[in-house]
């Protein structure tokens, strides 16, 4: 079978993409005009919300760039069907490296470690900074650190992106070879980096407690959460051509798995930390958890039990509900949400002693999320949605046999 039986011009992404680009624009530009008024007159609370609405757009974006990069070591039409959909979030990643920069004006305000030590009554912590901030945790090194990982994911996205546009018109197997020989080393670099960021990041608001596998948990949630973002997309892009013509329902299967498989390892991880936390007893660890089992936490950690796992895991096990995206799209979208509510989880105990939701938790999500939309549905407006030179594309091509 011929792997050029379409054009370039029928496999562009349909007019209602450029539509929800132009309105996405309008609501970002809305609300950050309003996060920046609620900024000035209440900071603590802004870059509170603006580091929440920060890790959960960028789980999306590096999220895509490991899924694309599990892609093409391992082949199959389950990727190569929402290939360009991962491929437009993760060149995203630009807007994300400018988007971290007010997080550097906001670091006195949501990291202890950069404030004077004179301010801290506790003792026993003021002495734990002292030692940690020469070593590792300081303003210096928190922006180097920084400049390294985002220098690695624009790389690694960069490479991606020139040799996707290339396989549209060159040699798809010479291409096909780079994408494995950056794939393998980019998974094991974007695994350290987001590790690393993790910790300076979300685990050094807290930094008088550690956990090893911290790391792994955040990585894991962007994974699911860029999953579960392709199936909102393949949703709406199923209703007109090409994407009418290409999603089959074992590719939505397969998808439905990838998010059961990311589910089943964030509740792993997560279980795990608290176990071994819990069972080591050690003073110095348990205080991250001693916050959240009271003054309203504990209600948000069971939603995450039942509403992020248990309702979520239930529903994935039946096949015909995997295999229909129109009812699929409903559990991502709301995964998605809840990933929002464990990034909340994660960052606001540490400020507020009771349950606390402050208007920027709301606003600014909406409002980068805004801004992040128009940018990636105009990177998904660029490039056709299917590279027709792409070594799986027949998979998608080829007539379904009932």
């Amino acid at each position: 079978m011929s792997t050029r039986p379409l054009e370039s011009s029928r496999m562009m992404a349909p007019a209602v993409t450029r539509t929800i680009q132009s309105r996405s624009l309008i609501i970002g530009i809305a609300f950050s005009v309003g996060a920046i008024i609620g900024g000035f007159s209440r900071p603590d609370e802004f870059f509170r919300g603006y580091l929440l609405a920060f890790m959960a757009w960028l789980g999306v974006t590096l999220g895509s760039m490991a899924i694309l990069m599990i892609r093409h070591l391992t082949g199959g039409g389950w990727g190569t069907v929402i290939r360009r959909v991962m491929g437009a979030a993760m060149r995203c990643v630009p807007l994300m490296t400018v988007l971290f920069i007010p997080i550097l004006f906001g670091l006195p305000r949501l990291y202890i470690w950069d404030r004077p030590l004179s301010t801290i009554a506790d003792a026993k912590l003021r002495a734990h900074l002292q030692d940690i901030t020469q070593s590792y945790l300081s303003v210096h090194g928190f922006i180097w650190r920084a400049v390294v990982y985002f220098a690695i994911w624009n790389v690694l996205s960069f490479l991606l992106t020139r040799w996707s546009r290339e396989q549209d018109q060159l040699n798809p197997t010479l291409n096909a070879q780079k994408f494995k020989a950056v794939s393998g080393p980019g998974l094991v670099l974007y695994a350290f980096t987001i590790s690393f960021a993790a910790i300076d990041w979300l685990m050094s608001i807290d930094p008088s407690w550690i956990s090893t596998i911290y790391g792994l948990i955040v990585l894991i949630g962007e994974v699911l959460s860029a999953m579960c973002f392709a199936v909102v997309v393949e949703r709406i892009l199923v209703n007109y051509k090409p994407m009418s013509e290409w999603l089959r329902p074992d590719f939505v299967q397969d998808h439905g798995k990838w998010i059961l498989t990311f589910l089943m390892l964030w509740a792993y991880f997560s279980f795990s930390q608290l176990l071994i936390i819990w069972a080591g007893n050690l003073p110095d660890e348990i205080t991250w958890y001693f916050r959240r089992f009271s003054g309203g936490w504990p209600a948000v950690g069971f939603a995450l039990i039942f509403f992020h796992f248990v309702v979520p895991f239930v529903l994935l096990l039946s096949r015909s509900f995997k295999r229909d995206v129109r009812k699929l799209v409903w559990l991502a979208m709301w995964l998605m949400i809840m990933r929002l509510v464990d990034l909340f989880w994660i960052i606001e105990p540490n400020f507020s002693a009771r349950l606390t939701v402050t208007w920027a938790d709301v606003v600014l999500p909406i409002a980068m999320g805004g801004i992040w939309l128009w940018l990636y549905f105009r990177n998904l407006n660029s490039m056709p949605l299917l590279s027709v030179n792409d070594p799986d594309a027949f998979e998608v091509l080829e007539p379904v046999h009932e």
